[in-house]
């Protein structure tokens, strides 16, 4: 059987889910194509929550994306109806002393009008009393930024697509061959899809598609995330006494506890590498000790609080943190789409909008996207 569209998007996770909506916003026929659905347990984009902050050290055009992403989330949540999937909870920086990554998000933040409190230790310390910040002496509080709720919210704009007469097709693709223009694909139950342009944003499965072009250049690693059980009555550990937060200088970030989930604590160090279809889905007793001395030296209410939920996904990360967002060097009518790196995915709006634009328009090149920049050897410099 074969179906024919003006453009087909492999993968149904937030770049994916995003880049359909933009084509078909455009007038295409789309069709989105997805092996296990959208936002599934497996994906980088299934997890409960993700962060949207608009802070970037001196990245601005992350910034930039980050803004128009968040108006993205909230105009597409008002008008299905689900606004509580965006979480207002302000997003905290803390910072050392001169921490040059800090001051680079405050120049930032500056230059491009994003809302924004400078606190000091002793406001820190009256504003948060049940958080112990150590060695931390500053931070930034972006007041409008907070938590996406991930799988749903990729869900819903799936949802919308579908409702707007995109097609959505539950199939696994065989990796493409060849050269030159790509006629069709053909999927694991002998099904084609015809299109004139097809994107792929498989996340980490792009370096299983193409292992010749991305092995080397996208690696999904393994990352895992920690749920605590706060005390009974006691709300310092949600919304709005403790808003999302990041500390870089301790390699952790977490969110509050958002619909009755629990305190969501993890590392933002790279893990090992992992296999997206074959890998084991479980914590590790290491990881589990690191994570639980952090929160008991930040969060001391919560030294014996129980892990209530656990959750492995994965980054894939291109070797410095910057997206890929390219044409396929072999076949001219074919992008990928990938390398969310462990902080795409708030920028599926915007990222949608760039790709949509690239394609359909010969609109203009950021370079740190292109694949020439991917190199094999990893050097993170996006965080």
């Amino acid at each position: 059987m074969k179906k024919s569209f003006d453009a087909v998007v492999i993968g149904a996770g937030v770049f994916g889910a995003w880049t359909a909506h933009r084509l078909q916003q455009r007038g295409l026929r789309v069709a989105l194509v997805e092996a296990y659905g959208p936002a599934h347990s497996r994906a980088s984009s299934g997890g409960e929550s993700r962060i949207i902050r608009m802070g970037y050290g001196g990245d601005e055009i992350y910034t930039r994306w980050s803004q128009r992403s968040l108006e993205g989330w909230q105009e597409l949540f008002a008008r299905v109806g689900r606004p509580e999937l965006f979480q207002r909870t302000g997003v905290l920086w803390m910072a050392r002393a001169n921490d040059p990554y800090t001051l680079a998000t405050l120049a930032t933040l500056r230059a491009t009008g994003v809302r924004f409190e400078e606190l000091p230790r002793t406001e820190l310390d009256a504003r948060y009393p049940q958080i112990n910040f150590g060695d931390v002496q500053w931070a930034l509080y972006e007041p409008d930024s907070g938590a996406l709720l991930a799988r749903r919210a990729v869900q819903t704009v799936v949802e919308d697509f579908v409702r707007q007469g995109g097609a959505l097709l539950h199939e696994a693709i065989v990796p493409p061959t060849g050269d030159g223009a790509l006629s069709e694909v053909l999927t694991h139950s002998g099904a084609r899809i015809a299109a004139d342009k097809f994107v792929f944003a498989c996340g980490p499965w792009l370096p299983k598609l193409f292992p010749d072009l991305l092995a080397g250049r996208i690696h999904p690693t393994r990352q895992e995330v920690f749920f605590f059980g706060i005390p009974p009555g006691n709300a310092g550990f949600a919304s709005p006494q403790m808003p999302t937060w990041i500390d870089f200088g301790a390699e952790f970030y977490g969110l509050p506890d958002l619909e009755q989930r629990g305190f969501k604590l993890a590392l933002d160090r790279h893990g090992a590498a992992i296999d997206p279809d074959e890998a084991e889905r479980t914590v590790t007793p290491a990881i589990l000790a690191e994570v639980r001395a952090f929160l008991a030296r930040r969060f001391p209410a919560l030294a014996n609080a129980p892990v209530i939920e656990t959750r492995v996904c994965q980054y894939e990360n291109t070797s410095n943190g910057d997206f890929l967002l390219d044409r396929h060097p072999a076949f001219g009518n074919v992008w990928l789409a990938g390398g969310g790196s462990g902080h795409g995915f708030k920028h599926g709006p915007a990222l949608g909008e760039y790709l949509t634009a690239r394609i359909l328009d010969g609109g203009e090149v950021e370079t740190r996207f292109t694949l020439a920049t991917k190199e094999s050897a990893r050097k993170r410099a996006v965080f």
